[in-house]
């Protein structure tokens, strides 16, 4: 058996053979039968996988939808980037309003300025007249008028010179007027013409690949963009789970492995280990990072409600599991987006060591960005805000800190 070769019976025992492992012809064969049997049913199997593999009608099913998802998370990335420069396009037209009202105020102020003084000279002046007028000694009355007679003069020059500043903004409206205007005339066209009308995307390259072809490349979003609403939120004390410890500048979130003694208050959660931040945001728009360096295994971020529940391990406790609560979670090398219990996929190549939050509460926006991966967009949840929301967090084991960016 050791060298694979036919034998006489007297080799293994007094041969060249001796000492080596051998068996009987017949307990050969059937042993080597066996093997080849085995073989052909793990073949036959790996046909039929194969064959299962080519089902091209199924393929294309599940690539369609994959890339339906993808087109779709792309849509929503450059949706939220239409409305940031819409946000930094109005911010800059408030700014240039403000500064030309700024200037003008400040003309007006040094007008007004000049003008009291002015009033207070003409006061003193008509003073000095009226003391001459009621002079009694008729030569010292003509002296002191003859010494008054020019200045009585320009008062009347000065008072004519004076006009307000004219100032207008209806131009800048103007210019938002017409361009709302072009939108709108652009949009009142129906989708699919405006796609055939379009240079750009006919010569998109994907426009020639096969229907149901999962794109991979996505553009990034500035990062620039959403540092205008940079926000460094600190993590709530009064609900962190007792298996949980807090850095001194409370950015940072750990796990202990030894139960920490927190007063039992109603917002500290008691089963899992949750906790919000201590900062609510409950209008405009906001953004923030969280470092994932040293998270472990296991992780979810995202954010909640107020009214999330604190009290035991139940759905309506467990950050994604209830219409209170979004999140991203990973578990070993999985992503996953979780609202109200329902999940989807998320498709990561390389885990993020930081991944940055965006919401716009006014739009009903939640989107996740991969900012490892230069901002890549990760999953964007859509819904309509009815309560404050608060940064949100759930530990499986090592640490997850808030990174200080204001």
């Amino acid at each position: 058996e050791d060298c694979g070769r036919c034998v006489c019976a007297l080799c293994p025992a007094l041969g060249p053979h001796r000492g080596h492992r051998a068996r009987l012809l017949p307990h050969a064969v059937r042993h080597k039968q066996e093997l080849m049997a085995l073989c052909l049913k793990d073949l036959e199997e790996r046909k039929e996988q194969e064959a299962s593999n080519t089902r091209s009608v199924e393929q294309a099913a599940n690539d369609l939808k994959a890339h339906a998802i993808m087109s779709k998370r792309q849509l929503s990335d450059k949706v939220t980037e239409l409305q940031l420069l819409l946000r930094e396009e109005e911010s800059l037209a408030k700014n240039f309003i403000d500064e030309k009202t700024r200037q003008a105020l400040e003309a007006h102020d040094q007008q007004l300025e000049s003008c009291r003084e002015k009033v207070a000279a003409l006061e003193t002046f008509s003073h000095r007249i009226r003391q001459i007028q009621q002079q009694s000694d008729p030569v010292q009355l003509l002296e002191k008028y003859t010494e008054i007679e020019k200045e009585m003069q320009e008062p009347r020059r000065l008072l004519e010179q004076w006009h307000p500043i004219p100032l207008s903004f209806e131009h800048i409206l103007n210019h938002y007027k017409h361009f709302v205007t072009v939108l709108q005339s652009i949009l009142q066209k129906p989708l699919e013409a405006r796609l055939k009308e379009d240079v750009f995307s006919s010569l998109n390259a994907t426009a020639k690949k096969e229907p149901g072809t999962v794109l991979k490349t996505m553009s990034p979003v500035d990062r620039l963009l959403f540092l205008k609403h940079a926000r460094s939120p600190t993590w709530d004390y009064d609900s962190l789970h007792p298996r949980l410890k807090l850095s001194d500048d409370r950015l940072v979130v750990s796990c202990n492995w030894r139960r920490i003694f927190y007063p039992c208050g109603p917002q500290r959660f008691n089963k899992l280990w949750q906790v919000l931040s201590r900062d609510a945001f409950f209008s405009g728009s906001h953004y923030w990072e969280v470092d994932l360096l040293h998270a472990g295994a296991g992780w979810w971020i995202g954010a909640a409600y107020p009214s999330i529940g604190r009290k035991g391990d139940s759905e309506t406790c467990r950050l994604g599991w209830n219409r209170a609560s979004w999140c991203l979670k990973k578990f070993d090398f999985e992503y996953w987006a979780f609202h109200k219990g329902e999940r989807i996929p998320i498709l990561i190549e390389d885990d993020p060591d930081r991944i940055g939050i965006f919401l716009d509460y006014e739009a009903g926006i939640l989107s996740f960005y991969s900012v490892t991966d230069g901002m890549a967009h990760l999953h964007t949840f859509c819904c309509k805000f009815t309560e404050p929301v608060y940064p949100a967090l759930r530990l499986w084991e090592g640490s997850i800190g808030i990174c200080k960016l204001t």
